[in-house]
């Protein structure tokens, strides 16, 4: 059985499961371990920020959006390594990835992040941020895609879809296009998940919880294999 084949005929099966899933209340990637074992794919995390960049801050606790970011990612590795994907972060500790702490580390830490993905070579990838706005009330999670990158449009569709679902989501969002250097940067199905606005008080105070952290996990993850399995059988 060639390696193509194998990957379509696995990536079948873990579309049939997804629908067994979808009915029975049945964990999605329990369902899904040996058709990922048999794929090995590769999905790079991407945790934001890090080191001197701490990202924004919580408008309540002050937390640091690279500390969230971090732990979401570990989270996220540990989901799809448990499903038998390969994971590959970007950043891997609370460091960033500049080497010294001198003038274009910003620069160099996101071309680090970019030749992490190239050289992986990944069937998708996530990066994990945190928002921040103005206005207090503004809430929820919200998934950037790049607009030319069709499979990242549909990546982008697939995970919303999945946030939205959650209880505790208070208003339906749409995926929204945006030109960041992480989406411009490869031409692999990629994202960025505004897990919530640090800005709001009730998205901070669940944000610092590991409960809602894991649900939000579970919402990524069950977008992106959703849009894996669309993508090898449509």
């Amino acid at each position: 059985m060639n390696f193509l084949f194998r990957h379509r005929v696995a990536l079948g099966v873990a579309c049939v499961v997804l629908a067994i899933a979808a009915t029975f209340g049945i964990c999605i990637f329990a369902l899904t371990t040996v058709a990922a074992e048999n794929l090995r794919l590769t999905v790079v995390i991407d945790a934001g920020h890090g080191g001197i960049d701490g990202g924004v801050c919580g408008i309540e606790s002050n937390v640091k959006e690279s500390d969230i970011n971090l732990d979401i990612a570990r989270r996220l590795q540990k989901r799809f390594e448990e499903a038998g994907f390969s994971v590959v972060q970007t950043r891997e500790t609370e460091a960033g990835l500049y080497g010294a702490a001198t003038a274009g580390y910003k620069k160099r830490d996101m071309k680090a992040r970019a030749d992490i993905i190239r050289r992986s070579q990944p069937a998708l990838v996530i990066s994990v941020h945190q928002n921040f706005f103005s206005l207090r009330s503004r809430r929820g999670a919200q998934v950037f895609f790049r607009e030319t990158n069709e499979k990242s449009v549909t990546l982008a569709c697939r995970i919303q879809a999945e946030l939205n679902a959650m209880p505790e989501c208070v208003k339906q969002s749409d995926p929204l296009k945006g030109d960041y250097y992480i989406l411009n940067c490869n031409d692999f199905p990629s994202v960025i998940v505004e897990c919530g606005f640090l800005s709001n008080p009730e998205d901070e105070a669940l944000l610092l919880t590991g409960e809602y952290r894991e649900k939000i996990v579970s919402a990524i993850a069950a977008g992106a294999l959703s849009y894996l399995s669309s993508a090898t059988n449509g």
